[in-house]
């Protein structure tokens, strides 16, 4: 007879492993099927996409705007360099010519001085050293050898200096064109993360963000803080009482910084587009700089170099009307302090120039435009 034996049963810590194991590709699972690529995000999450996808959009805006700045100065520095090199030629040409001309009548006459076979010779100083010690030459045709030579010397290095130059703006236009194109991709990415959603998620995202904005004007009107702007500690630079109105709008005080925040209120409610500085549309650093230059002021094209423009404060307490603040540890945002922790900024792509809480970005500092 066949014996019969027992199957072994598994130890109790091999149980465990497999418990665990199954457990695992349970989770695994469902991971993967919370992680499909096809699956339509729901609508904060969608948000937060387009939120972080909008972000990194300003983030190039602002290296575009930097290099833009840059190829219009070095087009600038390039094309005067040019007109230097044309003017130096003709200088050269008109000197060559006339001892051209005294070479032209000796000639006729039957004896050409050896000095004057510097118009066959490129190299004006080789020939000065030679003529000078068979003193071949007059005073006169000297020092006009001289400054021959002396502007040829002048005008290699204009040359290669313009050369550096247009090297410089070919490298800088290639940036500016890779720059572009990563906002273009950005703006892409996050309007097909917007198609996704219905038409009314889009309008309760809109219908959020516009209620945000209200909530926003109306406290940095309101006074109600006693910080910062109204109810400053220590007052205003500028003499500014820093008061509120009734418009609901934080009054700006005296001055520059007042007077760029007042003409940055007139232009709630129009539309961010990026690389434009208005003035019937602006990216961050646009309406700022615009702002200011409507108070008589220049201020840098980009945040980040807006954020040297003036005396830094990092103790909001001490922030006042109109001035700016700096957001991010990359400093790629900027807007204009409008009092109660509120900033009014052009805020990014599929939104218009609004107050906003500071809170919702992370501030590095404000600057006291000097």
């Amino acid at each position: 007879m066949a014996s019969h034996r027992r199957p072994k049963q598994p130890s109790r810590t091999r149980v465990t492993v497999l418990t665990a194991t199954a457990a695992a590709a349970v989770a695994l699972s469902a991971q993967a099927a919370s992680a499909d690529p096809g699956a339509k995000p729901t609508r904060s999450e969608a948000k937060e996409k387009v939120d972080r996808l909008y972000e990194q959009a300003e983030q190039a805006t602002e290296k575009y705007n930097g290099a833009k700045q840059r190829q219009e100065k070095l087009e600038k520095e390039a094309g005067e360099l040019q007109d230097r090199v044309a003017r130096g030629q003709e200088e050269v040409n008109k000197l060559r010519d006339g001892l051209g001309a005294v070479a032209t009548a000796q000639y006729r006459s039957g004896s050409v001085d050896p000095s004057l076979q510097l118009l066959l010779s490129s190299d004006p100083d080789t020939y000065l050293e030679r003529a000078s010690t068979l003193n071949q030459v007059s005073a006169k045709q000297a020092e006009a050898l001289r400054q021959i030579a002396t502007k040829q010397r002048a005008l290699k290095q204009q040359r290669e200096e313009a050369a550096g130059k247009l090297a410089d703006l070919e490298s800088t236009r290639k940036a500016l064109g890779e720059r572009k194109a990563e906002v273009q991709g950005k703006l892409a990415e996050a309007q097909d993360v917007l198609n996704s959603l219905t038409e009314k998620e889009r309008a309760a995202i809109a219908a959020a963000e516009k209620e945000e904005a209200a909530k926003a004007a109306a406290k940095a009107g309101s006074g109600e803080d006693g910080s910062g702007a109204n109810g400053s500690k220590g007052g205003s630079k500028d003499g500014g009482s820093g008061q509120t109105g009734s418009s609901g709008k934080a009054v700006p005080g005296s001055g520059r910084a007042g007077a760029a925040l007042a003409a940055a209120q007139t232009k709630i409610g129009s539309p961010y587009v990026w690389g434009a500085t208005g003035p019937s549309s602006f990216d961050c650093s646009g309406l700022t700089s615009w702002a200011y230059a409507q108070a008589g002021v220049t201020l840098d094209r980009t945040s980040e170099a807006q954020a040297n423009d003036g005396t830094r404060i990092y103790d909001q307490s001490q922030l006042q009307p109109g001035d700016l603040v700096i957001f991010y540890g990359d400093m790629h945002h900027v807007g204009l302090y409008a009092g109660n922790g509120q900033v009014l900024h052009a805020p990014r792509t599929g939104t218009v120039v609004r107050y906003e809480a500071m809170s919702n970005m992370p501030f590095q500092f404000g600057v006291r435009v000097g």
